[in-house]
């Protein structure tokens, strides 16, 4: 299936891992990155303005994304985390879907599916990337977030804030 499939968030969560086999483990390399001690002017929040799903594979990317654009500002000059877990079990069934499939397969068509990758369900207004940076490297900051909500499948906005 496409990623869109899994952007809206459908029925219960599955999340309980320990009655699960065969779950792909997740993509996310780190969770925090640059100085997480350091003391910063300016926080900035990357928040998603609509409810859904937001694919493991699709917050690492992101990460990828923004951490491109902080990295020469200096690992001590920024600190960036990915905020939500991915922590819902994402199902898939494998039909053929060509013509002329209905030789080869028939029935289950709602079956239950086995597990593909993992999401984290967000609801309005959560964060999803939080950087921190000093007054001059702000403009930074915003591109690396703006490049970051590219690769979500919710529309996301960034929110700046001071600190003091």
């Amino acid at each position: 299936m496409k990623a869109r499939n899994f952007r809206e968030i459908k029925g219960m969560a599955y999340t309980r891992r320990k009655y699960m086999r065969g779950i792909p483990g997740s993509k996310i390399v780190k969770f925090t990155m640059g100085n997480p001690n350091g003391e910063f002017s300016h926080t900035l929040e990357l928040v998603n303005l609509k409810e859904g799903q937001i694919r493991h594979n699709a917050l690492e990317s992101g990460r990828i994304a923004a951490n491109r654009v902080l990295e020469p500002l200096g690992r001590e000059n920024f600190f960036l985390k990915i905020v939500p877990y991915p922590h819902i079990v994402l199902r898939e069934h494998k039909r053929i879907n060509v013509a002329q499939a209905d030789r080869f397969q028939e029935g289950m068509k709602k079956a239950y599916g086995k597990p593909v990758g993992t999401a984290a369900a967000l609801k309005r207004g959560k964060t999803i990337l939080l950087a921190k940076v000093d007054e001059e490297n702000l403009n930074a900051a915003k591109e690396a977030l703006k490049r970051a909500s590219a690769k979500f499948p919710i529309p996301c906005r960034v929110i700046v804030k001071t600190n003091n």
